[in-house]
């Protein structure tokens, strides 16, 4: 028995004018082949699948074809993409025949000239291995699932939590539907509903019991513990894409009763339906909320700068609120990352100590912000290096490459060269900071910061802001979406 297993995984923002490039996945790490077995075994959803085939009493044969992944951002280019075909479709076609496929996809990456790159690479793979070969997919709970998508994989399954700290159990999942379907002769039918809506992310919090997302995690949960579903899925999808099929998802499958997944997806996307507008988040003028988290003597204060979330596909330089932040003095530091590799450069040149004179954000993003100029004092050097556990990660190794800690009064702006996870602790831990300790920190997330800092926080606020991952999209220009669509839109569903 040989089961092929690969991942392609990124999240695309349209609104960030910064292309993915082939570049972008060389720097994250590309894995082939054996390595991916030897290397990522214990590692997000493709430790999930090989430690879960390694346990089949039947022995399969695992076949590594490649892990491909890269920090959110802007759409790939359109030889990104085809760079990343061939290096998933090639080792697959020079494996044929082979028994089934285990892919790790994220499910919103967008390229020049492609809206549907998941689609695209499932239908290729569908096309390659033939019919009956079963394919199952992995998603991210965010993910833009297309008619195309739902067609090519026998099976797709998501993530249930956001912030996202299921990713490994994902994997598990994926391969226990796989061995239903290979081993056990589970005939999957899949039943999809398209709903016209897109929901803000702030609130789509699955931990939070007040939040409507708790509920809806635990009805899918529930869906997957009977024993003719094989696997159920909800995805509020992204809202930062500009394409024709925006919208979110409900996906459910079932072994042989077609009716039966067909029962479940209509019922669960009519309650989605009725609680959209709970997924409105409420937002706090920047202004405010830095004033607010001032007024706080004691305890942490976590402000998030969701509208330049580096894990939303923003470029990760907004400086709206390091503005606000410079206005006051705190009692213990305020930590505010940010992307700036030509400021790491300048950092490096000036010396550890000196000053140093720079024009900080509005560089990445030059459509929301604009650049400020702050003198500073290079106080530390860095490799952002560190491995992620948590929201978004099991043990992944994060590169954001050399950075700089540069010293304004009580502010400690946190450089970077590359984006990546702007909120973890490890990040600031990376830095020499203790990210718990601090007056105020700033994450560049709009919701899986919450697993990291819950239960650390005096205070948590959401901060309005311009950006290119705001939560009020709607107010925004698409050129592309389907029309009517919720909440552009006043519509009736079904």
């Amino acid at each position: 028995m040989q089961i092929a297993i690969g991942q392609l995984s990124q999240e695309s923002n349209t609104f960030n004018p910064l292309p993915t490039t082939r570049e972008n996945f060389e720097q994250f790490g590309v894995v082939r082949g054996a390595d991916v077995l030897s290397q990522m075994a214990d590692t997000n959803e493709l430790g999930g699948f090989i430690q879960s085939l390694r346990a089949w009493p039947e022995g399969p044969e695992i076949i590594g074809l490649a892990r491909l992944m890269a920090w959110p951002s802007g759409m790939a280019t359109s030889e990104t993409l085809g760079w990343l075909r061939d290096e998933l479709l090639e080792p697959l076609r020079r494996r044929l025949p082979i028994d089934a496929v285990l892919l790790s996809l994220h499910g919103a990456m967008v390229a020049d000239g492609a809206s549907d790159v998941e689609g695209e690479i499932l239908r290729s793979v569908r096309e390659a291995v033939g019919p009956r070969v079963p394919i199952v997919a992995t998603l991210d709970l965010h993910a833009n699932i297309t008619a195309l998508m739902a067609a090519s994989a026998d099976a797709q399954v998501l993530f249930h939590t956001a912030p996202h700290i299921d990713v490994f159990e994902t994997g598990q999942r994926g391969a226990r539907v796989l061995r239903r379907i290979l081993v056990e002769g589970a005939k999957p039918q899949t039943a999809f509903r398209k709903l016209p809506m897109v929901v803000p992310a702030e609130a789509a919090n699955t931990q939070d019991a007040a939040s409507v997302s708790y509920g809806f995690r635990e009805r899918l949960q529930a869906l997957e513990q009977l024993p003719e579903v094989l696997a159920a899925g909800l995805a509020p999808v992204q809202p930062w894409l500009d394409i024709p099929e925006l919208g979110t998802s409900v996906v459910v499958v079932a072994d042989g009763r077609r009716d039966v997944a067909e029962i479940h997806c209509d019922e669960l996307a009519a309650e989605v339906w009725h609680r959209r507008r709970d997924y409105l988040p409420e937002l706090v003028p920047v202004e405010a909320a830095v004033r607010r988290a001032h007024e706080r003597s004691e305890g942490l204060v976590v402000l998030s700068d969701s509208a330049d979330a580096t894990t939303s596909g923003a470029p990760g330089d907004s400086n709206w609120v390091l503005r606000e932040l410079l206005k006051y003095s705190w009692p213990r530091l305020a930590l505010v990352p940010m992307v700036a590799p030509d400021v790491v450069v300048a950092a490096e040149r000036a010396k550890i100590d000196h000053e140093l004179t720079a024009s900080l954000g509005g560089v990445r993003d030059v459509r929301f912000s604009r650049p400020m100029d702050v003198t500073a004092k290079v106080e530390r050097l860095f490799d952002a290096r560190f491995i992620l556990s948590g929201h978004l990660a099991k043990n992944l190794p994060i590169d954001m490459g050399r950075s700089a800690v540069l010293a304004v009064g009580d502010v400690r702006v946190l450089v970077t060269s590359r984006s990546g996870p702007h909120f973890a602790p490890q990040f600031f831990q990376a830095a020499g900071f203790d990210p718990y300790s601090a007056s105020v920190l700033v994450a560049k997330s709009p919701c899986g910061f919450r697993a990291a800092y819950q239960n650390q926080a005096r205070e948590i606020m959401v901060v309005r802001a311009p950006g290119c991952a705001p939560s009020d999209f709607w107010n925004y220009e698409y050129r592309r979406i389907p029309r009517p669509l919720w909440p552009w839109d006043e519509i009736e569903y079904p």
